[in-house]
């Protein structure tokens, strides 16, 4: 680690644990989050990580208003998360007012809806592996100073390192400790609801994935807890009650 990203570390180490804190790797970046809140001036952070090819899920956020504007992200298939991920580099968006609305069509006026006005993304990521995002999100617009930039991308060199320390920590085809119930563990009912509603519509799985996203959207839930009540059969998509 270079100076910065160690002063940023002592930052997340110092940052005080909440009632309701989730154990090893998962605190820590709740612990992360709340630190790069304060420290690059946001209303609120969250980070986001890959669990696979496809499904990608939040693993902390700094408040709790901030889980359901992650998550929307990956209802919609959009958002500043997706894109740094996808291209491997910070997306910056200083006004939501300034071509963000067409960029994020469903995404963006979500975000500007809850007072948010501007947003950051710093993509995790080591050589070709990408782990997920730093999302950064401001109640008023404007762009991060120079230090903010380059702390940011401290900030994002930490969870990567934690990330990576937790893999390391875990049993050998587990996720890292406090990550698998929250996102692993979604990723195979995911794949088993894409299959079902695949089979029920008569449509590929990409379409399938299309149809679940639209549904969370619709009903406002949690992309993860629709796939749940498909696999367990409280929604189908052949009977008209989706």
């Amino acid at each position: 680690m270079d100076e910065r990203a160690v002063r940023v570390a002592r930052l997340v180490a110092a940052e005080p644990t909440r009632a309701g804190d989730r154990r090893g790797v998962a605190g820590t970046l709740r612990r992360l989050c709340s630190a790069a809140e304060r420290e690059l001036s946001a209303s609120g952070t969250g980070v986001s990580v890959v669990a696979g090819s496809e499904m990608r899920g939040v693993a902390a956020v700094s408040g709790p208003a901030y889980e359901a504007l992650e998550e929307l992200q990956f209802s919609l298939g959009e958002g500043p998360c997706l894109e740094a991920i996808a291209r491997r580099e910070p997306v910056l968006v200083p006004d939501l007012l300034d071509g963000a609305m067409r960029r994020w069509p469903g995404y963006a006026p979500a975000l500007y809806d809850k007072g948010v006005r501007a947003v950051f993304a710093f993509p995790l990521q080591i050589g070709v592996a990408r782990l997920g995002a730093l999302d950064v999100f401001r109640d008023e617009a404007g762009s991060l100073t120079s230090a903010e930039f380059r702390d940011a991308l401290s900030f994002a060199d930490v969870a990567v390192t934690t990330l990576l320390d937790g893999q390391a920590d875990a049993v050998p085809g587990a996720a890292a400790d406090g990550l698998d119930d929250e996102v692993v563990g979604q990723r195979a009912e995911l794949f088993q609801a894409q299959g079902m509603v695949a089979v029920q519509l008569t449509v590929p799985v990409a379409d399938a994935l299309a149809r679940l996203r639209a549904y969370a959207y619709a009903e406002d839930r949690p992309l993860g807890d629709v796939a749940r009540d498909v696999v367990a059969r409280r929604i189908s998509f052949d009977s008209g009650r989706s």
